[in-house]
C-alpha cells in the first residue's frame, strides 16, 4: 500500500467492521482465552496506530474465561474471573433485538476505546444480554467464553453475528449502499470475520439487502452484494476446529426460513451447518494465517482461492520494558514504523544483552515469588508457554528424560519454565499439565530446575516470552496454523527451537534466527502423531541443544548476542501486526 493510498484510507468515511468471538485487550478484561483473542487485540491496536477506520464487535463475558490454579498433584482447577465492565467501558444508550429459539432477546452494548500511537481511536463494541427482561438463559449468553454445550455456543454465535450487525446499525454504522444516507451515520464497507464464529453476520446482511430491495426472497445480485463486503479469516488447520452444528439445532435456534437460506448458499449440507462454509460461501476474500496454513486450508475447505496473510504481534505491547527503552533510545520511530527494527544491527551488542538480562531477572523473581524456587540468571533458560492440548506436544522435551539429563550434565546446565491452560473440557490437555508436575519432580532429583507457572495470561506470557533464553515450540505439523508466541520472543531477541510449521517456516533461518526440530512427516500423512515421529522429534530437539545451542550460549556469548540481534532485525521487524494490517488493507479491505 502506497503512502497516498494509506492517506486516502485515513480520510475515508468508510469503516471496516471487525468481528471476533474473543479479544485480548489486557489481563483486567478477561474476554480472551488464547491466541485468537490476543491476535484480535494486537490487530485492533495496530489498526488504531495506523489510523485505520475500524469498529470492532465482540461479546462481553462477565465471567471471563477462567482463572487457573494447580493443586499439589498437578491438576488444573478452574474458577470464574468476574470483572465489572462499568469500570473499564462506557455503557451505550442503544438496544438491539435478536430472535433466538423463537424468543426476542434484548442486547445492550458497552464501548471500550483503543487509542493509537497518534491518537486515532478504534472502538470495541461489547455485546451484553444480562438485561432485565431477558430470561435467565438468555442473560447468561454473554456470561462465559467457550462455556456450555453446543446449543449455548450456537446461541452465542447468533448473538455475535446477527446481533452484532444489528447493534452496529443502532449505533449508526450502516452497511454500504444499503439505503439512502442516514444523517450522522457511518458507512461500513467491509465486514471481517475473525474465524467462523461470526459467520451469521452474512445471513443478516443478506436479509437486510433483500428487505431494502423490497423483496421477500434473495437473488444472486443480493448474494454478490454480500460477498463484495465480507471477508473471512480461518485459523484452524483441522476439521474439528471448524464449528459445526446439526441442522435440527440450527432450525430450533435460527428458524426454518433462515436454515433454508443457508442451505441455498451452501452453508448447510448433508444435515450439518459448518460455520466456516457459511462464512466462506458469502465472502469474496478468504485467508489463512500463514503461507503453510493457506495451503492446508485450500485442501481442507476445498477452495483453491484461499490466500495467506501471516499473523503478527503488536510490537509495543509485547516488547519488554527494558528492551522497549533500548529501542526508544537507539531506534527512534520504531513504534510508528516497526520496520525500523532492522536497524538494531547498529546497536551495541552489550546493550541488547543487558536489556534482556534485566527482563530475565524479573522473570526469575516472579518464579521465586510464586513457586518458591530460586533460578539462576546465569543458567541457560528454556521457555514453553502455550495452550495445553495434545497436538502442541507440551511434553516433547521430556520424551527421553535420560537424554535431557545427559544434556544438562555433559553440555551445560539448563532450567525450564512452562505455563499454559487447558480448556476445561480438554481432558488430554489437563493430563499434559499433570504430567509436567511429575517431570518436574523427576528432574529435580538430577539438579535440573523446572517450574510451571499457573494462570497463564497476557502479562505472564509477555514476561516468559521476553525473559527466557530460548523459546521452545514443537507442534505436530501441519497443525499449527501460525503461532505467535515465537514472534513475541524474537521481538525481544530470543531465538526459537521449533518444528517447521506455521509462521516458523517463514521466519526460520537455521543458526541465524533459531533452529529446526526435525520431524519425520506431517500428521495428515501419518494420520496422527506416531511414537516413531515423537522419538525422532525428541532426538532432534536434544541433539540441537547438545551440539548447537547450549555450547553457543555458554562458550560464544558474542555470537549469541548476534543471534539476538538477528531475531529482532529479521523477525521482529516483519512478523508484526502493523505489517499484517497493511496487508489486509492492501489485499482484502
Amino acid at each position: 500500500m502506497t503512502a497516498q493510498q494509506l492517506k486516502n484510507l485515513r480520510s475515508s468515511s468508510e469503516y471496516i467492521a471487525y468481528f471476533s468471538m474473543e479479544i485480548g485487550i489486557n489481563t483486567q478484561i478477561p474476554t480472551y482465552s488464547g491466541g485468537l483473542g490476543v491476535l484480535a487485540g494486537d490487530t485492533v491496536q495496530s489498526a488504531a496506530d495506523l489510523s485505520c477506520p475500524m469498529v470492532v464487535v465482540s461479546l462481553l463475558y462477565r465471567n471471563g474465561y477462567f482463572k487457573q490454579s494447580i493443586n499439589e498433584q498437578g491438576e488444573q482447577i478452574e474458577s470464574p474471573v468476574a470483572w465489572y465492565p462499568e469500570e473499564f467501558c462506557q455503557k451505550l444508550n442503544a438496544t438491539a433485538k435478536v430472535t433466538i429459539e423463537g424468543r426476542e432477546v434484548s442486547v445492550q452494548a458497552y464501548r471500550y476505546d483503543i487509542k493509537g500511537v497518534g491518537g486515532h481511536v478504534v472502538p470495541i463494541i461489547f455485546l451484553d444480554t444480562d438485561i432485565e427482561g431477558n430470561n435467565p438463559y438468555d442473560r447468561s449468553l454473554s456470561g462465559t467464553l467457550y462455556g456450555g454445550d453446543e446449543r449455548y455456543r450456537l446461541c452465542q454465535e447468533t448473538l455475535l453475528g446477527i446481533g452484532g450487525v444489528r447493534m452496529l446499525c443502532e449505533l449508526g454504522y450502516q452497511p454500504e449502499n444499503l439505503k439512502e444516507d442516514v444523517k450522522g451515520a457511518h458507512t461500513v464497507s467491509r465486514y471481517h470475520m475473525n474465524e467462523g464464529h461470526a459467520a451469521l453476520l452474512t445471513l443478516e446482511l443478506l436479509k437486510l439487502k433483500t428487505k431494502a430491495s423490497g423483496r421477500s426472497d434473495f437473488t444472486e445480485d443480493d448474494v454478490s452484494w454480500v460477498k463484495k463486503r465480507c471477508l473471512f479469516t480461518t485459523h484452524t488447520p483441522i476439521p474439528a476446529g471448524h464449528d459445526c452444528f446439526p441442522i435440527s439445532l440450527a432450525q430450533e435456534i435460527l428458524g426454518d426460513s433462515s436454515v433454508k437460506w443457508l442451505e441455498r448458499t451452501h452453508g448447510i449440507s448433508a444435515g450439518i451447518m459448518n460455520m466456516s462454509h457459511v462464512a466462506m460461501n458469502l465472502s469474496n476474500y478468504i485467508n489463512g494465517v500463514s503461507k503453510r496454513h493457506a495451503e492446508v486450508s485450500r485442501s481442507l475447505l476445498s477452495n483453491p482461492s484461499v490466500k495467506g496473510i501471516t499473523n503478527g504481534v503488536h510490537c509495543s505491547r509485547w516488547v519488554s520494558d527494558s528492551m522497549g527503552r533500548l529501542f526508544d533510545q537507539e531506534i527512534p520511530g520504531w513504534q510508528q514504523d516497526n520496520f525500523e527494527l532492522r536497524n538494531i544491527f547498529d546497536v551495541e551488542a552489550n546493550k541488547i544483552v543487558a536489556a534482556h538480562r534485566e527482563t530475565k531477572q524479573q522473570l526469575l523473581k516472579l518464579v521465586l515469588d510464586h513457586n518458591g524456587k530460586k533460578l539462576s540468571p546465569d543458567v541457560f533458560t528454556v521457555g514453553f508457554a502455550r495452550r495445553a492440548t495434545p497436538y502442541k506436544r507440551t511434553g516433547l522435551i521430556f520424551e527421553d528424560l535420560d537424554a535431557l539429563k545427559a544434556v544438562a550434565k555433559n553440555t551445560g546446565p539448563i532450567q525450564l519454565i512452562f505455563a499454559g491452560k487447558a480448556h476445561p473440557k480438554d481432558t488430554g490437555g489437563k493430563n499434559l499439565i499433570a504430567s509436567l508436575h511429575q517431570y518436574a519432580q523427576e528432574l529435580d532429583k538430577s539438579g535440573i530446575n523446572m517450574v510451571f507457572l499457573e494462570n497463564y495470561n497476557m502479562d505472564l506470557g509477555k514476561l516468559i516470552c521476553a525473559g527466557v533464553d530460548l523459546w521452545l515450540n514443537n507442534p505436530l505439523k501441519p497443525l499449527e496454523a501460525s503461532g505467535t508466541s515465537g514472534m513475541k520472543s524474537a521481538l525481544n531477541g530470543v531465538p526459537s527451537l521449533s518444528t517447521l510449521d506455521g509462521w516458523w517456516i517463514e521466519g526460520w533461518v537455521e543458526g541465524v534466527t533459531g533452529w529446526e526440530i526435525e520431524d519425520n512427516a506431517d500428521a495428515m500423512v501419518q494420520g496422527s502423531d506416531t511414537e516413531q515421529n515423537r522419538q525422532r522429534a525428541a532426538q532432534s530437539l536434544c541433539q540441537k541443544l547438545t551440539e548447537k545451542i547450549i555450547p553457543l550460549y555458554y562458550e560464544k556469548p558474542q555470537a549469541w548476542a548476534e543471534i539476538m540481534k538477528q531475531c529482532i532485525s529479521i523477525n521482529g521487524s516483519y512478523f508484526n501486526t502493523h505489517r499484517m494490517v497493511l496487508q489486509y488493507l492492501q489485499n482484502a479491505y
